[in-house]
């Protein structure tokens, strides 16, 4: 990874992701290969690399359940040796960028879910860490709570240049966020790339919606296969490859009365389910879904 990447590590459930974060810790020592963060081996220099790097686990915390949340944050800054001036900017960007302003005093364990994960984000990052981990860090959280971690996720990366990798299962987490996926299984690496060229390469059907002035009984377009037909909109489903979205829209607006065109695009979601049930080496197959 370059600095300053956001970079989406994906994978299913035991495909090796919580392993590559204990390594990239130094909490585990690889069984072979090497590993350097910001030029340090992990777990041979534990001090100096934890000084470089924030961590945020969704399902667990680093804050003090007993404590009111100011605590857990003073107690940060005196391990990490935070200079006052320091601490009090992030401190105060975080608050305002969170809105953590009205729980600041309150314990760790009156906090909701979504209000101890601003927390958790606050508390890995005071230091201002280098490179970040996040490990599931929307799991279980409302829709509002998630765009708001999302955003603060974006900004660290944007204002701060910190180096993000983002463990998740939500993939709206990751098309939101990154341009770059890393795709592992059974600890092997099936991916590395844009996001953009395994849409092109596994997402190669599209779908055309055509809503018409009025109802059309059998619409048809050349290249395109009509696959649902509710009232006066059509859906018509194409390769990419084979064929243009401007023409077909050409074409219907030819042929019939049209209102409205849109086009849906495969989900990320659906593409990395079928990669992990073909693989990744077997190409699609003619008209697959």
């Amino acid at each position: 990874m370059e600095p300053g990447e956001l970079v989406g590590y994906i994978g299913p459930n035991g495909a090796g992701k919580s392993t590559t974060i204990k390594m990239l810790t130094g909490i585990l020592v690889p069984t072979s290969g090497q590993v350097r963060v910001a030029g340090l081996i992990p777990w041979k220099n534990r001090k100096e690399n934890a000084r470089n790097i924030g961590v945020v686990f969704g399902q667990r915390s680093q804050l003090y359940w007993d404590l009111p949340l100011i605590d857990s944050f003073e107690l940060l800054q005196a391990i990490y040796g935070i200079p006052p001036g320091r601490y009090r900017r992030n401190l105060s960007e975080f608050v305002d960028i969170l809105e953590m302003s009205d729980f600041l005093h309150t314990p760790v364990r009156q906090l909701s879910l979504g209000q101890r994960m601003r927390g958790d984000f606050a508390a890995a990052l005071l230091h201002g860490p280098k490179v970040v981990y996040l490990d599931e860090p929307t799991i279980g959280l409302d829709v509002v709570a998630k765009e708001a971690i999302r955003e603060f996720i974006a900004r660290i990366n944007s204002e701060r240049g910190a180096t993000i990798v983002l463990t998740t299962h939500d993939l709206a987490d990751v098309e939101r966020l990154c341009r770059r996926i890393v795709l592992i299984d059974r600890g092997t690496l099936i991916y590395d790339g844009d996001i953009d060229r395994i849409k092109s390469e596994y997402g190669r059907f599209r779908t055309l919606i055509v809503r018409f002035s009025e109802p059309v009984a059998q619409p048809e377009l050349d290249g395109a296969q009509l696959s649902g037909l509710e009232d006066s909109s059509a859906r018509f489903r194409f390769d990419r490859n084979l064929q243009r979205a401007d023409r077909l829209v050409r074409q219907a607006s030819e042929r019939y009365s049209v209102e409205d065109v849109s086009l849906e695009e495969p989900d990320l979601e659906s593409i990395i389910r079928r990669i992990y049930i073909e693989g990744y080496e077997r190409r699609p197959e003619e008209g697959a879904s």
